[in-house]
């Protein structure tokens, strides 16, 4: 029981902190300006791990790497915190299922995205937000919309995406067991 309330809690702040640091990498690889309430944001929860980090580690090729590093960071704390306090499996397959946890997580992000896109899409907002979420929600739509067809004027590439994202997720969780 303890473990699984501690569990929890981590969960919550890695979400909430790694997905920000993934938010922000690919906000900067999609060129989206943090002056709008996202940005502000994304920068206020991950300035502090993520400018330090930067300091060591250039961008590669318009991926900002500090910010990958400080998303994989957070969830290798996590696990750290977590094997530390209840000792399971050796240490050094901590840091390969934080890997993988990490790409979990990308992939719990990416989702959400979609989700918020979607119910945006419904409802026709003019809010900074709706913009940020339609700019990187785009790149990841675009070869599903190449492929799928409107159906009656229906744009079903979402759908699409999040089972494409689902299956990943299935086949993430399998490798991981959990």
């Amino acid at each position: 029981m303890l473990y699984q309330i501690l569990s929890l809690l981590l969960d919550v702040l890695t979400g909430l902190v790694g997905g920000a640091c993934l938010l922000r990498l690919f906000m900067q690889r999609q060129r989206v300006p943090f002056g709008n309430p996202v940005g502000r944001f994304v920068f206020a929860l991950t300035d502090w791990l993520v400018l330090p980090l930067r300091k060591l580690l250039p961008s590669v090729a318009g991926w900002d790497v500090a910010s990958l590093l400080a998303a994989y960071l957070v969830v290798l704390a996590k696990d750290l915190l977590l094997w530390g306090a209840f000792g399971r499996g050796a240490i050094g397959m901590v840091f390969l299922l934080s890997l993988l946890g990490l790409l979990r997580l990308a992939l719990s992000a990416m989702t959400a995205l979609v989700i918020i896109h979607a119910i945006l899409s419904w409802v026709r907002t003019d809010s900074p937000a709706a913009d940020v979420i339609d700019r990187l929600v785009a790149p990841l739509l675009r070869p599903f919309r190449r492929l799928l067809p409107l159906v009656g004027g229906i744009d079903l590439s979402p759908l699409a995406l999040l089972v494409v994202l689902q299956v990943a997720s299935i086949v993430l969780s399998s490798l991981t067991g959990v």
